[in-house]
């Protein structure tokens, strides 16, 4: 009998129901941000979308015993010539940052052990991070003479605030999991070997949910930090009066009144 090995990127894309599961590191390099899987989650976030895979949830997860170190610096240090290595990676990496934006569902993180680099510009871009007591962040970009991508600088001052954000960008600080709950960087804390799990339960829990209302709230969070509050008023109003026309806001209300459990994909697929 002959054995097979999977790839990175063989794992990199499963789905779990109608939750798409996304594990982007490498664990026999270390953790690092592979290529290929983050090339493979790319090509599933845009086939959902054009509306080609039906997820109703978008889970990350890690490979091996943390969740992402950020890039493989060998790789960096070999390159011929680095420049152009290296923005072709962060071309790669911000295709599935927009990506996952573009999907446009729910994103649940499970964050074990170091997110790192690359690895925390990912967790940042999560509607809910779950961590526990190995959870350790780090920007590690300064670290290394470089500067972050994947929009860690755009993400991190609107989650903790300006100034902690540069204080911690410019000063390189691992940040530890209790640290990381109390800024709002993760959503929750428990034990190491619920991660996972706890992260699955609320993914699949997201994925059941009312997918035009939960886009919507997402959207309406989004937009908050720079609009007004007459502004805010006015895109609630419109985004809650269209959503309560909907099969999913006709089902949720009707179910309420019929104390009964609302059915959301049984009103998607009337």
């Amino acid at each position: 009998m002959t054995s097979t090995t999977t790839s990175p990127a063989d794992a990199a894309v499963t789905q779990d129901g109608e939750v798409l599961v996304l594990r982007l590191a490498d664990p026999g390099k270390g953790s690092a941000l592979d290529d290929p899987a983050l090339r493979a989650a790319t090509a599933a976030l845009r086939e959902v979308a054009r509306g080609e895979r039906e997820v109703g949830a978008i889970l990350l997860l890690g490979a091996g015993r943390n969740f992402c170190a950020g890039g493989n610096v060998r790789d960096f240090a070999s390159a011929q010539h680095r420049p152009t290595f290296i923005r072709a990676l962060a071309d790669t990496f911000h295709d599935f940052v927009t990506a996952l934006l573009d999907a446009d569902r729910p994103v649940v993180a499970g964050v074990r052990g170091w997110a790192a680099g690359a690895g925390l510009s990912i967790v940042l871009h999560a509607d809910v991070a779950i961590g526990g007591p190995s959870t350790n962040l780090r920007p590690a970009y300064t670290g290394i003479g470089l500067s972050p991508d994947g929009g860690m600088t755009w993400t991190l001052p609107r989650i903790v605030g300006a100034a902690r954000a540069r204080e911690i960008i410019l000063t390189d600080r691992v940040i530890s999991a209790d640290e990381a709950y109390s800024w709002g960087i993760l959503s929750r804390l428990v034990d190491d070997a619920e991660i996972d799990d706890t992260a699955a339960d609320i993914a699949r829990t997201l994925a059941a949910g009312p997918r035009a209302g939960l886009a919507a709230a997402r959207a309406l969070l989004t937009g908050s930090a720079t609009a007004g509050l007459r502004d805010q008023l006015a895109a609630e109003a419109h985004a809650i009066s269209t959503n309560s026309g909907t099969p999913e806001g006709i089902e949720g209300v009707d179910a309420f009144v019929d104390k009964r459990t609302p059915d959301y994909a049984a009103a998607r697929n009337r």
